[in-house]
């Protein structure tokens, strides 16, 4: 349908696979002639379109090879088509009705997001001129995304330059694989995909057009023909990045920890304390007994805990957020998609690890004798052998509780925070360092603070023998005990050393993580 001489339907901007009689249906015998003929893939490759400057509708209608008078004569079409009853203007029912006459399945249409974007001044309908603004916008947003995935600046997406967009958005396809995708897009079948063909599969799809959402958007509107009915294709997506995300995890975890591990030590000598509690008598006794590295007990098994778990969140997070973008069929899962993902991804961490903190949370309130610390060993088969494995998770529940609501508010703000500096302060431009370093410590400080009580109840468990006369006899009772015996303020026992602690903690892991995605091509 690109090729020379050819008319074109004027409603030719819809998906690439929709229905020749959908089509003459809504535009009937109207076509127009072509400007010029494109002259197959030596006209392609000699349109070159430009890298660098502003790009305007002049730069799509080059591109096109379309006059002015032809783009507003395809546009109008297009609405004369949704708008079958002559409202002069487009409803829900209608957006709805026309993708369900271009054959889109109801499961893979966005008819409600098409109408929210569409819909400018929200007053529930789309006039002629706010869906003439949708095209004009996504036209000129297809047309720098083409150009920047057009590195050869020919005028066309080979397959070769399609498969490194591909790959540097962290999604590899097989051979097989990607042929499909060109095969989906290119309507000439000639191997490359022209910017007409480009906008032809994206005009009406009415997320941000990355290349990550380009491909899941192809992933739901390729379909299999089996008579009526269309299924999508299984084992489409292999994303060979997911091992970077525990690395990236790992490290930025591991470099936290061990940045603020005397405060970490701290906290939970502060925490078990059942009496009157202080920071400066407190870090005075743990000099006294163990000198500078009593500072930095524990940190070892820290550090090989929270790698792990550090990498063990991040990935599940960014795996558990594609879940829940599919399940909702929609590219921005949201404030409440992200704290279930968030929240998820945290319990899943800290469960896999708990028999490590706990471990590390016992080296660190053991006392010294003369000097010396108990062996790693020797506290961990102490523990099996007295109190037996069930001990190992002593005080997992106020710590699920905890992970939960903690993870979700930390995750959830901090993305929340730097999508909001990105649009709103950096003018869609990629927030730096110090936005970053900003975003992970109030994030982390949010966190910490709100979940900071079911804290000192889990260290409280962790710290003491199971098989004690004076311990708890659960979550609840740790509960009531404190409060009896300590009030309100007996819940904030170490806060400021832990608000220290998580600020500082915050800020390195999401900039170590950022700067391990960048570097691993992970975003």
């Amino acid at each position: 349908m690109s090729g020379a001489g050819q008319a074109m339907d004027v409603d030719r901007v819809v998906y690439s696979n929709v229905d020749p009689n959908a089509k003459s249906k809504a535009v009937g015998n109207s076509t127009v002639a072509r400007a010029s003929d494109h002259g197959g893939v030596g006209a392609a490759r000699s349109n070159s379109v430009r890298k660098k400057g502003s790009v305007s509708i002049d730069h799509v209608l080059l591109a096109l090879r379309e006059t002015k008078d032809e783009r507003d004569l395809r546009i109008r079409s297009l609405f004369n088509f949704f708008d079958a009853a002559n409202n002069g203007y487009l409803d829900y029912a209608q957006i709805e009705a026309g993708l369900s006459a271009l054959q889109i399945p109801s499961e893979y249409k966005y008819a409600k997001e098409l109408f929210k974007v569409c819909d400018a001044n929200r007053d529930g309908r789309i006039d002629y001129h706010e869906f003439r603004r949708y095209m004009d916008d996504k036209e000129l947003e297809l047309y720098r995304i083409f150009q920047a995935i057009d590195v050869e600046h020919n005028g066309c997406i080979l397959p070769e330059e399609l498969w490194d967009a591909l790959v540097k958005a962290g999604i590899q396809l097989d051979d097989e694989e990607l042929a499909r995708f060109v095969e989906h897009v290119d309507k000439d079948n000639n191997g490359l995909i022209t910017f007409e063909e480009w906008r032809d599969f994206l005009l009406l799809y009415p997320h941000e057009a990355t290349i990550e959402n380009i491909y899941h958007h192809w992933e739901r509107v390729y379909l299999v023909d089996l008579g009526e009915q269309a299924v999508i294709p299984e084992g489409i997506s292999k994303h060979v990045n997911q091992s970077k995300y525990f690395i990236a995890g790992g490290i930025a975890g591991a470099a936290s920890r061990t940045a603020t591990a005397p405060l970490d030590r701290l906290k939970v000598a502060l925490q078990v304390q059942t009496t009157n509690a202080a920071v400066i008598p407190a870090i005075k006794k743990i000099w006294k007994q163990d000198g500078l590295l009593g500072f930095f007990r524990g940190n070892g098994l820290n550090v090989v805990k929270v790698a792990p778990e550090s990498a063990i969140k991040f990935y599940a997070y960014e795996m558990l957020k594609n879940v829940v973008r599919d399940a909702q069929g929609d590219a921005d899962i949201g404030t409440a998609g992200r704290l279930f993902a968030g929240g998820m991804a945290g319990a899943v961490a800290q469960t896999a690890v708990y028999p490590m903190d706990l471990v590390k949370t016992r080296l660190q309130t053991c006392a010294s004798e003369c000097g010396r610390t108990l062996k790693l060993g020797t506290l961990t088969k102490d523990i099996w052998v007295q109190e037996g494995a069930r001990a190992f998770y002593r005080g997992l529940l106020p710590s699920l509780l905890g992970i939960i609501p903690y993870a979700g508010i930390d995750l959830t703000t901090y993305e929340t925070l730097k999508d909001i500096s990105k649009r709103y302060i950096l003018e869609d431009n990629e927030p730096g360092p110090l936005v970053q370093v900003g975003c992970g410590t109030i994030s982390g400080a949010l966190g910490a603070t709100c979940v900071y009580p079911l804290q000192v109840v889990r260290t409280r468990l962790q710290a003491q023998r199971a098989n004690s006369s004076t311990a708890y006899k659960g979550m609840s009772d740790a509960f009531w005990r404190t409060f009896q015996n300590e009030g309100f303020r007996g819940f904030y026992k170490g806060l400021l050393p832990n608000l220290l602690k998580v600020v500082p903690a915050a800020s390195i892991t999401y900039l170590v993580y950022e700067s391990m995605n960048k570097r691993l091509d992970l975003k």
